[in-house]
């Protein structure tokens, strides 16, 4: 595992050691840290031990899920501790039997009940953003733009779904195609540019960055349909002709306006303001 910056985050006045993975771009938190704040165990290593012999299922959770990763000590030396990325550390807390992680569960359990009625009434999930944006300082105008990117987006991974391509890796190697080929950068690039780690690049756009996103995968879309491409080989023809679209309408503005499309503007200094 390659891992990036390491860190010391506080959790209730105590101390979490985390690792930051730059080739999943998570977090990785210490597993016995977290367990040794939520129960106020004096032994949370042997905690722990005793969790996963009580629970079978969570014994092989970890084992499958839940890397050993290079940490500091008290003392000052690295050894490898058992660590999980934010979702590992959910499933964790849920078969954790203490009043601390009992606050957590609940707004697992609310956030799952959201997400059930999202299903069943999407109209739920886009007021939700639409509020969760507000909240985050942003205008309507950059409102309207981040959801009409989503539905282009949303009409995009409609097409790539019932055409052979595997969500879980292939759509993020199309999406980076077109990003590459309409901003001259990667997605990662992008997001370094920004400053960003875990947080969404799309949420990070200018109304311009938005603007162009949203053109090049309308036409990688549109190209698509027309070649009725299948599969990720074939996908990867319209994704790039999609991409240039928008790299010659932004080279085409850019030459207009003296300005640059591709910025590192982010909005995280505006989060922290309204906190």
């Amino acid at each position: 595992m390659k891992n990036g910056e390491k860190k010391i985050t506080i959790f209730e006045k105590q101390k979490i050691r985390r690792v930051w993975n730059k080739k999943k771009e998570c977090w990785y938190f210490s597993v016995v840290d977290i367990i040794a704040v939520l129960t106020d165990s004096i032994n949370p290593t042997d905690y722990l031990k005793k969790l996963r012999k009580r629970d079978s299922q969570l014994a092989s959770y970890i084992g499958t899920n839940c890397p050993q990763v290079e940490m500091l000590t008290e003392t000052g030396k690295k050894r490898k501790t058992l660590a999980g990325n934010p979702e590992h550390l959910l499933r964790i807390i849920q078969s954790i039997p203490s009043p601390k992680a009992e606050p957590i569960k609940l707004w697992l359990a609310k956030v799952g009940y959201q997400r059930i009625q999202e299903i069943s009434d999407p109209e739920k999930a886009l007021n939700r953003s639409r509020e969760y944006w507000q909240k985050m300082g942003r205008s309507q105008k950059w409102i309207q733009q981040r959801m009409m990117g989503q539905e282009i987006r949303n009409k995009l991974t409609d097409y790539w779904k019932s055409n052979q391509v595997n969500e879980s890796d292939e759509y993020a190697i199309l999406t980076n195609i077109i990003h590459q080929e309409w901003s001259d950068l990667t997605v990662k690039e992008h997001k370094n540019l920004k400053k960003l780690k875990t947080e969404n690049l799309r949420d990070h756009m200018t109304d311009a960055e938005l603007v162009f996103t949203a053109l090049a995968e309308l036409s990688t879309r549109q190209i698509a349909e027309t070649m009725k491409t299948k599969g990720l080989s074939e996908n990867k023809i319209p994704a790039k002709r999609g991409g240039r679209v928008a790299k010659n309408a932004r080279l085409e503005l850019e030459r207009k306006t003296g300005k640059k499309i591709v910025s590192d503007t982010n909005f995280k200094s505006l989060q922290k303001v309204l906190r």
